[in-house]
């Protein structure tokens, strides 16, 4: 597939047919094509959780799904209905760390670790980058995927299930599988911005 058709093409996919498995090999590929996302100081500081079996995957939404009671329960219930259907779930994580320790070393030229150097925290961000390349991958691979957030109220439980150690933040999950029928979500009636209102040439106001 060509590159401009991959990227026109990605979309957030919502329901999967449960009875297709992702093939072993793509799954290789997803990972594999993640690990040459930008990293800063070529940190690498990510790390990511690969659940295809059906147990694990269970375990995953019985962790990050929120209790009953919870006022949004509902809604989540109807999205979850074509999300739990995922054969694969990958969760990327960001380690803090890894870049602190980076940045503390001689060709860097900081002699300690402290966070406040960094403008933005680029752990998070390269972690994205992995993200990202994973869901392109999934497009160019025929298939469907998802990011979507674990709710900062469920993160210590899914930490609990998976024995994530404590340096490696989950920055969301993706699920990936073969697409099936769903409907488009509400927020694509707002439109997608025209280039011309986000780009800004020369200045950012005349």
């Amino acid at each position: 597939m060509e590159f401009r058709e991959v990227v026109l093409r990605r979309r957030m996919v919502r329901n999967y047919d449960p009875e297709r498995p992702v093939p072993p090999e793509v799954v290789d590929r997803l990972l594999e094509y993640a690990t040459h996302a930008p990293s800063a100081g070529f940190s690498q500081g990510w790390g990511f959780l690969v659940l295809d079996e059906a147990a694990d995957r269970e375990r995953f939404w019985a962790a990050t799904t929120p209790v009953a009671g919870d006022p949004d329960t509902d809604r989540r219930s109807r999205w979850l209905t074509g999300m739990t259907r995922a054969p694969l779930i990958i969760v990327p994580h960001a380690n803090r760390s890894a870049y602190l320790d980076r940045y503390a070393q001689p060709d860097k030229g900081w002699t300690d670790r402290d966070e406040a150097r960094w403008p933005v925290p680029y752990w998070h961000i390269d972690t994205g980058f992995a993200a990202l390349l994973m869901l392109l991958t999934v497009v160019d691979e025929g298939l469907g995927g998802c990011f979507f957030g674990i709710p900062p109220e469920r993160t210590e439980d899914y930490r609990a299930a998976f024995s994530v150690p404590a340096e490696f933040t989950p920055i969301g999950a993706i699920t990936v599988g073969y697409r099936a029928a769903d409907t488009r979500s509400p927020s694509l009636r707002r439109g997608r911005r025209p280039v011309a209102e986000v780009v800004h040439r020369g200045r950012w106001t005349g």
